[in-house]
């Protein structure tokens, strides 16, 4: 998956609108899968609702009440 340039440098990716969050580093073997996450960050990226999370990890993303999107888990 490509990142998005306003992402660069960051793992973990949260959705506002809906608190789930993005690991931009999973790797799937279904390309649909690959499709389906891409496209969430792109809309997230457009939408311009997306999280950071600083440390940049997952625990960080869930301490702020994001949970894992199905597509990462």
């Amino acid at each position: 998956m490509d990142i998005p340039r306003e992402l660069a440098g960051c793992r973990f990716v949260g959705d506002k609108r809906n608190q789930i969050v993005y690991d931009m580093e999973v790797a799937s073997d279904d390309p649909a899968v690959d499709e389906q996450l891409a496209a969430a960050v792109a809309d997230i990226v457009t939408a311009q609702s997306y999280a950071t999370f600083g440390p940049d990890e997952l625990p960080e993303a869930r301490n702020r009440g994001y949970r894992l999107s199905r597509l990462c888990g």
